[in-house]
């Protein structure tokens, strides 16, 4: 890596605690310059502004989730408890949830469908080689995996973000649908219940 690559990844991991810590909202940049001991000219050198800083961050996060990804693809698992379980690394830790919530605001929405779309660029293939070792096994019987793979893609991130409430009945239409666009047999995605408890049923 080179120096200047290795500064700007320095400073988006500076960035990165501060939001973590302080929250996208409440960390300035004058804040970001002062941790990092730079000139602002500097700054703006690597970013043009805070929101492209936080594009870059949430970037860096997604290349950590595109590793736990392929660590789970060759963990010594079954076909659908690899797909399920890279479905799940690919959601932000518990201490990240403060940078997702700024990418979930009315401002963010642009960068929230770049950030998905790179997201499913990252993913798409690791869960399609995983598919298709299903397909190999004869656990599904489907073409056109990778358009599928995103199929559930949606489905997922749109019922796992943590910004929209889901009950049992929902959890049994996600499996049902998934276990139809991968032409699994009824039953085979079914131990996703027990992994998934509704919000409405955590007292």
């Amino acid at each position: 890596m080179k120096k200047g690559e290795r500064r700007k990844r320095e400073l988006l991991q500076i960035a990165y605690g501060m939001f973590v810590s302080k929250g996208y909202e409440n960390t300035s940049v004058d804040e970001i310059i002062e941790a990092a001991g730079i000139a602002k000219g500097t700054y703006y050198y690597y970013f043009q502004s805070k929101e492209q800083m936080l594009e870059e961050v949430i970037g860096m996060m997604l290349e950590a989730e595109a590793e736990k990804a392929e660590a789970v693809l060759r963990a010594d698992l079954s076909v659908p408890e690899k797909i399920v379980g890279i479905i799940a690394s690919i959601q932000p830790e518990q201490q990240e949830r403060t940078i997702d919530e700024a990418l979930h605001r009315p401002e963010n929405l642009l960068m929230h469908d770049k950030i998905r779309g790179r997201l499913f660029d990252l993913i798409v293939p690791i869960l399609s080689r995983a598919a298709e070792d299903g397909v190999r096994e004869g656990l599904f019987d489907c073409d056109h995996i990778p358009e599928r793979i995103r199929m559930i893609l949606i489905l997922s991130s749109d019922l796992f973000d943590g910004h929209n409430p889901y009950t049992p009945a929902v959890i049994d239409v996600f499996i049902d649908a998934t276990e139809k666009i991968l032409g699994a047999r009824p039953g085979t995605m079914g131990f996703i219940r027990a992994l998934v408890r509704a919000p409405q049923d955590v007292q």
